[in-house]
């Protein structure tokens, strides 16, 4: 529940309009609670034959205007008095006031159901600013929270908690957060008339309604459990069907089709499964409280019977009794509803919760300084680093040293932990002990926004935008012109392409770049990274997914970038780094080589042997 409160504290940001909507309601029970009050007199006016109590009211004279029940009705009861008794016989009287009693009544139901709207007029602004307050703050949240959060999430259950969960927390928390604006106010103002009418009667319904609430207790408890598990068997399909589109042609190509069908009629049938129990045990709450509520009031009328004949309680005051009883069950059958409902919407609460609560680990130091100009060097101290929940360490103790304007190579077997340990640089892990400086200055110390200004980042799979081509290259760069996205392409290669799409720079690539080939993505990719102009370049493979022309032009290109730059150069191919100022060769997480080409080529240790193994291919 605390989840479901945290959600809901976001009405503050509402005040005026939750106010104007707790006032409005208010009103809309008033006259609700009018129009049926005007049962008794309608009932009086039909049922009495003779015009003394008409008489006495009216000879009674009209009472000080107070705000208080005896004296309304007092006032009430001598105008229609006066209309009975100033009329040419008793008949035409009662006809007369009839046709009051029934203008009067439209008139209430009129401001009844005025009010009703201005209260769900006002209501659509908070219900709407909540969801989008949500998304926002959640989407927020994806955005800061570190890389490694995602490597123990599901992509699929994320995309269902920010939709689904959110969905329903719309349809079933704020819904029902509306009809517990509205109507615990009809309950609490439809009872003291009951207790103004007959006391004792109103104490018997009194001792009948516990039951009931125990009863739609126990099923919304149950309710939530139930929910908790259909929200997470939502995010398995949307897990399943995300890693479906992603990799469609690799189970085309394995001719794995069927074996997919399977795995998601599986999910599916288990998710339908979950959810037709929880359908059956949320349509339960209407019938139930129906039931329990007719019940009440066949007991009442029995109860109410008695009194009529045994204590002389007036026939029409009962009627009305009853009548407003009945329109309790109304609101109490809509609020059991309703807490079925938050019940249900809690779970999703929940859900989400996870996100809103998970520890944002990189953030800012309170008052960090801000890298304006790296002058000398990065240095990595002792440096240790594992996944979380890892039992194994990626990174042991590396100790290395980058000096302005070098390219340093990272080279080594899959798996060693070159891409951990240049991702650590722009702090998108911390080290788990040890430290990086640049500058002599611990980058924990250092605003994130300028030390990833200081940085252009090229990874080995190209990320790019379902956007045009103009705005993934000036991606990050605030108010980048023509001429310098043209420039950043024409170094990156990509220029000439780029001027054969349909529309050009403005040509719409698609959703992950689907419509370019693998080496046009990456170029666009070297050209985001060109225009930033950083000072510090991390290249992680940039040239892997080129053709051999385009990458001697790319490869050319770069070097010209890099140079008086300062560059931690992810690779593979051993021929596009040979000309780096030092080679450091990584392996189980460690530093186990380092030196120029020639020098590891003199060791005719591990770098030699990936030297002659590339010979060969």
């Amino acid at each position: 529940m605390r989840n479901l409160i945290t959600i809901l504290s976001l009405a503050r940001n509402y005040k005026v309009y939750v106010v104007l909507n707790l006032i409005f309601n208010f009103l809309a029970v008033v006259f609700s609670l009018f129009s049926m009050t005007m049962l008794v007199p309608f009932l009086d006016l039909i049922f009495r034959t003779q015009d003394q109590e008409f008489q006495q009211y009216y000879a009674g004279g009209p009472q000080t205007l107070e705000f208080s029940i005896d004296s309304m009705l007092g006032n009430f009861n001598y105008e229609l008095s006066k209309i009975i008794i100033e009329s040419e016989s008793l008949l035409d009287g009662k006809i007369n006031a009839l046709v009051f009693l029934c203008i009067i009544i439209i008139i209430l139901f009129f401001f009844k159901n005025l009010f009703t709207y201005l209260a769900l007029y006002v209501m659509a602004v908070v219900r709407n600013g909540i969801l989008r307050d949500l998304r926002q703050n959640t989407y927020r949240k994806i955005l800061f929270l570190p890389l490694s959060y995602y490597s123990e999430e599901r992509k699929g259950d994320i995309i269902s908690k920010l939709s689904n969960d959110v969905l329903e927390i719309e349809w079933s928390v704020l819904l029902g957060i509306e009809l517990v604006f509205r109507e615990p106010l009809s309950i609490i103002l439809f009872l003291s008339t009951m207790i103004y009418m007959s006391p004792q009667l109103t104490v018997f319904v009194f001792l009948m309604l516990p039951l009931t609430a125990l009863l739609i207790g126990k099923v919304g408890n149950s309710l939530r459990q139930t929910s908790n598990v259909s929200q997470s068997m939502a995010g398995k399909v949307v897990a399943n069907l995300e890693e479906t589109l992603t990799g469609l042609r690799i189970i085309k190509a394995f001719n794995a089709e069927n074996k997919s069908k399977r795995k998601f009629e599986e999910t599916n049938t288990e998710y339908f499964n979950v959810m037709v129990k929880l359908y059956r045990k949320r349509d339960l709450s209407s019938p139930l409280s129906e039931f329990l509520g007719v019940s009440i009031l066949v007991i009442i009328l029995w109860f109410g019977g008695k009194l009529v004949l045994d204590s002389g309680m007036s026939a029409s005051v009962f009627i009305a009794f009853v009548m407003l009883f009945s329109q309790i069950i109304t609101p109490a059958k809509a609020l059991s509803k309703a807490w079925y409902n938050v019940q249900k919407g809690a779970a999703s609460a929940d859900r989400l919760g996870e996100i809103m609560n998970a520890e944002e680990t990189i953030s800012d130091v309170e008052n960090p300084i801000e890298l304006t100009e790296f002058r000398e060097s990065i240095e990595y101290k002792n440096v240790r680093f594992s996944y979380r929940n890892a039992n194994e360490e990626a990174l042991k103790g590396i100790n290395l040293t980058v000096n302005k304007g070098d390219t340093i190579a990272l080279v080594g077997a899959s798996g060693g932990g070159k891409s951990t340990l240049a991702d650590l640089l722009p702090r998108f892990h911390d080290p788990t002990s040890g430290d990086i400086l640049i500058d002599g200055i611990s980058i924990r110390q250092l605003s994130i926004e300028s030390l990833r200004n200081q940085m252009g980042i090229v990874t080995q799979t190209s990320i790019l935008f379902n956007d045009t081509v103009f705005n993934n290259i000036a991606f990050g760069v605030e108010k980048a012109t023509q001429e310098e996205v043209e420039q950043a392409a024409r170094i990156a290669n990509a220029h000439e392409f780029i001027a054969n799409l349909p529309n050009g720079y403005e040509t719409n690539i698609g959703d992950s770049g689907g419509k370019l080939s693998g080496g046009q993505k990456q170029r666009l990719s070297i050209a985001r990274a060109v225009l930033k102009n950083p000072s510090i370049l991390i290249l992680d493979e940039a040239t892997s997914a080129l053709d051999t022309e385009s990458e001697q032009l790319v490869q050319s290109a770069l070097y010209n970038l890099m140079e008086n730059r300062t560059s931690l150069v992810i690779a593979h191919r051993l021929s596009t780094i040979q000309h780096a100022n030092r080679i450091v060769v990584i392996e189980n997480g460690e530093v186990v080589e380092s030196g120029s080409h020639d020098e590891l080529l003199a060791l005719e240790g591990t770098y030699f042997k990936l030297s002659q193994l590339q010979s060969f291919q």
